[in-house]
């Protein structure tokens, strides 16, 4: 297992996309558990889904961050322990500001346009974001030394690899979407920066990310809306896609323990530096079928009260072919996770949905019954 060589104690630490679902549990994570940090975060809160979400996401950091105290058993402010500033990374005198005011010690970026369907849609606000903005973090990185750059990738980056599980040592050449080809890109991109700049950093592709206050757009979230308004949902490829369900706790206490070892700067066989660069993958190892995925959330939403004991589960569901961008797969092989950082993600995917349905019961006030255990 890798020793820890980036302290995040007493450091400033910038986490883009902190209204986000990975970005905002990261946060509140690192404020809980780290001695003296502080973090800044970025976000431009982008309405590709329901912004409320991304408010009450940053309303829950305020408050964690309010609630600091220090060694002496003191206070310490909010504004000491959090700064929010609302803007796009693919604005780069944003980042120059940000980076000049604050000089992180580690970045963690996880900002970018997410959605495969919505790239075929939508691709500009992609090169925005993903590439353009990606680029901006690079420069600023280069200009402004940091400990470990620490970004988001995909299991999209994948595409329609026949070999499973997948393996970050599989090539990776033939995207299925633009999303896809841009996460591609990022780790490209990071590869020759770590080479030309000695910038350290670590790549995660993450597969299939799920829980509370999750993302509106992701299948699981969609369909309790639909089931709730009585609509009926759509499962493709008839059923015959299997998924490798993270749950969002896994994926940030991955995060968090990759932070704290920046890949190292080491010199080849041929006598030439070796870029400090490595990627990961981060998911579940367990891929599940879509159908089996749909029964155990219908039950966990009855079980939560969101939906009634008789509702016709039959009824509101439609089998349909894949749709364009989908891969009938996913499945992380997370070895060399396990064998870096001694962790592999476990929270299964009753326990997840179970936690999601209890979540949205709450937060929508829908709930018709006493939870279940």
């Amino acid at each position: 297992m890798l020793k820890e060589n980036v302290s995040l104690e007493g450091k400033t630490v910038l986490v883009t996309g902190a209204a986000g679902f990975i970005g905002a549990n990261l946060v509140r994570r690192l404020l809980s558990e780290v001695k003296d940090i502080r973090v800044v975060g970025i976000d431009s809160i982008t309405d590709y889904y329901d912004v409320n979400i991304k408010y009450e996401r940053l309303r829950e950091i305020e408050a964690l961050a309010a609630g600091g105290t220090r060694p002496d058993g003191g206070q310490t402010s909010a504004a000491a322990r959090w700064r929010f500033v609302r803007g796009s990374i693919a604005e780069r005198e944003i980042l120059e500001r940000v980076f000049g005011e604050e000089r992180p010690a580690v970045v963690v970026n996880l900002a970018a346009q997410a959605g495969v369907r919505y790239s075929i849609t939508n691709p500009d606000s992609y090169i925005e974001s993903n590439i353009i903005g990606f680029y901006n973090i690079l420069e600023a990185c280069r200009h402004h030394a940091v400990e470990h750059l620490v970004y988001a990738s995909s299991s999209s980056v994948y595409g329609s690899n026949a070999k499973v599980p997948y393996s970050t040592e599989d090539k990776v050449d033939n995207p299925v979407s633009l999303y896809a080809a841009t996460k591609k890109s990022n780790e490209l991109m990071a590869h020759a920066y770590s080479k030309l700049y000695d910038i350290p950093s670590t790549g995660l592709r993450f597969f299939t990310v799920y829980g509370p206050a999750g993302r509106p757009d992701m299948a699981y979230f969609g369909f309790t809306d639909k089931l709730r308004a009585g609509e009926t949902i759509r499962i493709f490829n008839y059923g015959n896609c299997r998924r490798d369900f993270t749950y969002i706790d896994d994926i940030v206490e991955g995060v968090v323990r990759v932070m704290r070892h920046a890949p190292e700067r080491k010199t080849g066989e041929d006598g030439l530096p070796v870029p400090p660069y490595k990627v990961y993958n981060i998911g579940n190892s367990n891929p599940e079928n879509l159908l089996d995925f749909v029964t155990i959330l219908q039950e966990e939403l009855v079980a939560a009260g969101v939906l009634p004991e008789d509702y016709d589960f039959e009824a509101h569901k439609e089998l349909v072919p894949m749709q364009p961008g989908d891969v009938p797969v996913t499945f992380a092989d997370t070895a060399p996770l396990e064998e870096d950082f001694g962790f592999r993600p476990d929270t299964s995917l009753r326990e997840g949905l179970r936690r999601f349905a209890r979540w949205y019961a709450s937060y929508y006030g829908t709930q018709t019954a006493v939870p279940k255990d």
